[in-house]
């Protein structure tokens, strides 16, 4: 095997273990009983691959254009764009079904360590040394803080750890002028797998490229036709992408807004202590390399056999990076001009990868001697200082009379064995069996500073986000009990309001409203916010919506009430199978009379009604209540007898119970996450926080069923709050299910005779002389296009945020098709084949048998890195 062979193997094998031992030492799943699915890896990461699983072997409702499960149907392709086109996503098929949380680990596994292996290949292709050390930098790069602290966790993330050596080493062949073809593919597959954290490993790799060319003597012509290779290779690379990167735009465009936020820069010793190991935090840069790599990069200045030129303009390189982490402007140059949400450093892994490749350089130009060692110390030690004063350091009592935060000692325990093996390694021609044992030295204390941050990470993310459990009994009962009440596309199964995670129907199947994406549409959320809908992530994890109409005017003609989850703490812990109630509901295609489309106003009640077409509310004046935290209230309305109480405030934290003479009929709770499930349940949770003009910042409450009106008309509904709230006046409403019932029956004699749904086409037969507006029960999100009879094909029009196509009326039956285009395709799908004839010329050029240009010189081996 050749040295860099056996580097990329090193480096991979160093990587899975460590990460592995870490999680074992956290008892983090697989390997132990606490759940690895935080935040958004088991609200939507886990679900998405479980989606992708079923496309792969069949078994979804739409195909890559529509998926039908979430959002009462979605546009798939920005959703895989986003979370799903990396190489190693469709490794999931290997895997069972209901080991779906194992196959996303291996999976994360794997791109940490191809990462670690791409960095061991690259410091070899930038200049021979010992293939050891090579893989054990390699290693470094696929540890770092921000991949086991920041990325392990968001595994699309992974793929720009993976891209930013391969798109450096694409560099190297730009001064090269070797491999054009494959490096155009090398761009394209970075971009595809995830173009956001591809755009900053292409920044951070274009800058090393840059210093490259200024830190050695190239001639000026030479230095323009590298950078021209590099800027043809690219744009050809992004082009080929573009099929995917500009629908995933357009995605954006359309999806509901999402937090405005303010770059705020966080202290320069919080981004010291980040350098060091076992040190955690969610708001800053991840900087973690292992102690000996941060060693070695440090004695690049000070290392006399590196060239002087080249020493000042990658030591400049890295300063560089790292303070245009803590400046507004160019933060957001890294962040594609926009402050993400969350984590403001996602571009860290960009500056670990040049402090690895900056220690490579300077152990393979000469193992660094006694003064540069000397130097390196010097500055460590001012790191440590520096980093000491955080919060971050963790103390640990030690017999000294100040206590030593915890990445301290570990920090100073791991330099002083770098420096003695370094010392040991420099020193003449040591023994091979001196150099054996200095590298096992120096890997198994990489090994126990990587386990023991990914432990640290592990640990932290629990103690501080929303956990949910791996697929399991529940989800299993779930599944099943969907799986026998479908009936699709005859009528829609819900998942139910008792949420799993965010994202229950790709995980466990059905047809409903819950969806959680950066591509939420706005439509989406606004028309089902307008029916009395609530939603977490500021909009964006729309929720089920438990109401007897809504579950009509979406054509939902099944339910599943499931107990609610144990996992979750805020939850009682009960038991039970889930239970599928059903209700007559009418076909997915229904029409509306002809006339002016109503429009939405402030009452979710009132709103229900003008989709529905009918009254079937009362709607009684309530005395508005504004509750305190941990107080009570009792609201008293009258309401027609056996109608069924529904209250909607979604801005109220606490519970809410209909009473009775007897003192308790039945119980709901108002809340974003989890309702009361039964008659005579009562749960309590979190709805959100919210602004001094009461308009919501993080989440809302839907609409609640309380239970039936007592034989006397009078309500009375006792209030527990939490956390507070308000309850507007128009906050109650009663149905009368009778009336619901004549609306069914209306909308069914007039609806779709037939509807036949493949994949991402509708087709519908509707009776004769149908007039109006046929409504296509899904949300009226742009690249529908519909047509009535013969008609041409035209963009849907919008019915109350819901398809819709006009009718002219006929004596014959009127049959009407509508079909979805994700936007953006067609432009993404003619850049794409506008940078595939460029690279087919591109080849025929290559290959022609054109002679070699003189600027093909093998310069690889001076340049200074």
């Amino acid at each position: 095997m050749k040295p860099i062979s056996r580097a990329a193997c090193l480096a991979a094998l160093i990587t899975a273990s460590a990460l592995c031992a870490g999680d074992a030492l956290a008892r983090v799943f697989p390997f132990g009983p606490r759940t690895r699915g935080v935040n958004d890896l088991g609200n939507q990461y886990v679900p998405y691959h479980a989606y992708l699983w079923d496309l792969l072997h069949g078994r979804a409702d739409g195909d890559l254009f529509v998926n039908w499960r979430s959002g009462f149907g979605s546009s798939l392709l920005p959703d895989l764009g986003t979370y799903l086109t990396s190489p190693f996503a469709p490794l999931v098929a290997l895997f069972p079904r209901d080991e779906i949380d194992l196959a996303v680990y291996v999976i994360t596994v794997a791109k940490l360590a191809a990462a670690g292996a791409a960095m061991a290949w690259l410091l070899l292709r930038l200049r021979p040394g010992r293939w050891w050390v090579a893989g054990a930098l390699g290693g470094s790069y696929a540890l770092c803080g921000w991949a086991v602290a920041d990325a392990a966790y968001n595994p699309m993330w992974l793929d720009g750890l993976i891209a930013f050596p391969l798109l450096c080493l694409v560099g190297d062949w730009a001064i090269a002028g070797r491999r054009p073809v494959l490096g155009v593919l090398v761009v394209a597959v970075a971009w595809t797998a995830n173009f956001y954290t591809a755009y900053m490993a292409t920044l951070g790799a274009g800058l090393l490229l840059l210093a490259r060319l200024l830190a050695h003597s190239y001639p000026v012509r030479e230095r323009l036709v590298a950078l021209r290779r590099a800027a043809l290779t690219t744009v050809l690379g992004m082009g080929l992408a573009a099929p995917v990167v500009v629908v995933v735009y357009f995605g954006t465009l359309h999806a509901y807004p999402g937090r405005n936020t303010v770059f705020s820069a966080v202290p320069w010793t919080d981004l010291l202590a980040r350098l060091l190991p076992a040190t955690y935090s969610f708001g800053s840069p991840a900087l973690y390399v292992n102690t000996a790599a941060l060693l070695l990069a440090l004695t690049l200045p000070f290392n006399p056999a590196i060239p002087r030129r080249a020493r000042l303009v990658v030591t400049v390189l890295v300063v560089a990076v790292a303070l245009s982490f803590q400046w507004g402007p160019t933060h957001l140059v890294w962040n594609a001009f926009s402050t993400p949400n969350g984590s403001a450093y996602r571009q860290a892994f960009v500056l670990c990868g040049l402090l690895v490749i900056a220690a490579w350089w300077s152990f393979a130009h000469g193992i660094p001697g006694r003064r540069p060692l000397l130097a390196a110390s010097g500055v460590l030690a001012l790191v440590v200082a520096g980093a000491s004063v955080s919060d971050l350091a963790y103390p640990v009592p030690v017999p000294v009379p100040v206590p030593v935060p915890i990445p301290v000692v570990i920090a100073l325990a791991g330099a002083a064995t770098a420096v003695v093996a370094l010392i040991v390694m420099a020193a003449g021609r040591p023994r091979p069996r001196a150099v054996a044992c200095c590298a096992v030295l120096l890997v198994t204390v990489q090994l126990g500073q990587s386990a023991g941050t990914t432990a640290l990470a592990d640990r932290m993310r629990l103690a501080h986000a929303d956990d949910y459990a791996p697929w399991g009994a529940r989800q299993r009962d779930q599944r099943d009990a969907i799986a026998r009440a479908d009936d699709w596309p005859r009528q829609r199964t819900e998942p139910g309001r008792e949420q799993t995670v965010g994202n229950d129907p790709l995980l466990v199947g059905g047809q409903g409203a819950q969806y959680y994406s950066s591509m939420t549409s706005d439509v989406l959320s606004r028309t089902l916010t307008a029916l009395g809908g609530g939603w977490t992530s500021r909009g964006r994890s729309v929720q089920s919506l438990d109401n007897p109409v809504t579950d009509v005017l979406f054509s939902v003609g099944a339910r599943v009430r499931s107990p609610p989850d144990p996992h979750q703490r805020w939850n009682p812990q009960e038991g039970g199978a889930p239970v599928v109630t059903r209700r007559e509901v009418p076909p997915l295609v229904t029409v509306r009379p002809a006339g002016p489309v109503p429009e939405f106003g402030a009452s979710a009640f009132r709103n229900q009604e003008k989709l529905l077409g009918a009254r079937v509310y009362t709607v009684p004046r309530i005395r508005p209540v504004t509750t305190s935290p941990g107080g009570t209230a009792r609201i008293t309305a009258s309401c027609p007898a056996g109608s069924e109480a529904q209250l909607w405030a979604p801005h109220y934290w606490g519970t809410a119970r209909l009473m009775d003479a007897a003192s308790a009929t039945a119980s709901a709770t108002a809340s974003a996450t989890a309702p009361a499930t039964a008659s005579g349940a009562e749960s309590r949770t979190p709805v959100g926080r919210f602004r001094a003009d009461s308009r919501p910042v993080t989440k809302i409450a839907s609409m609640q069923p309380l239970g039936t009106v007592p034989s006397s008309g009078r309500v009375t509904i006792e209030l527990r709050a939490d956390k507070g709230g308000a309850i507007p006046d128009g906050a109650l409403g009663c149905l009368d299910t009778g009336r619901l019932r004549e609306a069914v029956d209306r909308l069914k004699a007039t609806g779709a005779t037939e509807v036949h749904v493949s994949g991402h086409t509708v087709t519908a037969e509707l009776p004769a002389h149908a007039r109006g507006f046929a409504v296509l029960a899904v949300p009226r999100i742009a690249g529908w296009r519909c047509a009535a009879g013969d008609s041409a094909p035209r963009p849907a029009d919008s019915y109350l945020g819901l398809v819709a196509v006009p009718l002219a009326g006929s004596s014959a039956p009127t049959t009407v098709s509508c079909s979805f285009r994700p936007p953006g395709l067609r432009i993404g799908a003619l850049v794409g084949g506008a940078s595939l004839l460029a690279l087919i010329v591109l080849i025929l050029i290559v290959h022609g048998g054109r002679p070699a240009r003189s600027s093909r010189r093998k310069t690889r081996q001076e340049a200074p890195c």
